[in-house]
């Protein structure tokens, strides 16, 4: 079959959910990593034929888009500070505004040159802890999770990486270590129940509730808890960096005053929404 035709098709069949522009997107992702071909390649070969194997792989892709499936699933990585990263349904899908609060912590310690300690708290595929490894060539990075198979995958992209990073399974809101840390991370579950009705079915059906949701009666419950370790367990001057609910940043800066931080900044996301906050230890 024409790869031309098949991409036709991918736009008839997708266009009213996606749009235009991201169905092209999904499509030069999938012959990408399915076929190993160039966006431009119709562009050259505007008569390239697939065969039939190769069809078949693209037409179970676009029935997987139809029910709304994330495509980093169906393809099974994702990209992140420039580099690319396994995923599965047992972690979250790296957000871009995940990605700023890493670049973040790069920017506010790249001049640093004495050795730092870094602890990512839920790091889910990784990516917080691999990429500030990467980057910061000074650093101890630490991270744990409490689910097994996100560790299996966060170990992975580690090692697809070239990213020392030392992975603990262990719950957040009950992790005990004599080490103390010159950085603290964290991206935990921060989504009320009661927002699911703004979030999107890609979202809903297919990514990890557990690594979303928290209580509507106690939706800061883990940042609780991490400001609970950071008592014990973050240096002097220490920084702590959060991603946070967009709804909740003024009552996340208070609980954060309550545990003697000092210098709480809230900054918004590239979408315009309070979305992380860094604070420094007193």
């Amino acid at each position: 079959m024409l790869l031309k035709e098949i991409k036709k098709i991918f736009h008839q069949e997708l266009n009213e959910i996606y749009g235009e522009d991201e169905v092209s997107s999904f499509f030069y992702l999938l012959i990408e990593h399915y076929l190993g071909l160039e966006r431009f390649v119709l562009a050259i070969q505007p008569n390239l034929m697939v065969d039939k194997q190769e069809e078949t792989k693209l037409f179970k892709a676009l029935s997987e888009l139809k029910i709304n499936r994330p495509i980093q699933y169906i393809t099974g990585r994702a990209y992140f500070m420039d580099m690319e990263f396994k995923v599965g349904p047992g972690v979250l899908i790296p957000r871009p505004e995940t990605e700023e609060l890493a670049r973040w912590v790069v920017s506010d310690v790249t001049e640093i040159s004495e050795s730092l300690d870094i602890l990512d708290m839920g790091t889910g595929s990784g990516c917080i802890a691999i990429g500030l490894a990467k980057v910061l060539k000074n650093a101890n990075v630490h991270a744990l999770d409490i689910s097994e198979e996100a560790l299996g995958l966060a170990k992975e992209n580690a090692r697809n990486n070239d990213a020392d990073v030392h992975f603990f399974q262990s719950d957040m809101t009950n992790f005990s270590i004599k080490q103390k840390f010159d950085i603290v991370a964290s991206n935990p579950p921060y989504v009320r129940y009661l927002e699911k009705n703004k979030m999107n079915n890609n979202v809903l059906d297919y990514e990890p509730e557990t690594a979303l949701f928290v209580s509507d009666d106690d939706p800061l419950f883990f940042y609780r808890s991490i400001a609970e370790f950071t008592t014990k367990n973050l240096k002097p001057n220490g920084m702590l960096y959060l991603e946070i609910n967009q709804y909740l940043g003024v009552e996340t800066c208070c609980l954060l005053k309550k545990y003697d931080f000092e210098k709480i900044e809230l900054r918004k996301d590239m979408f315009g929404n309070d979305r992380m906050i860094k604070a420094i230890k007193n």
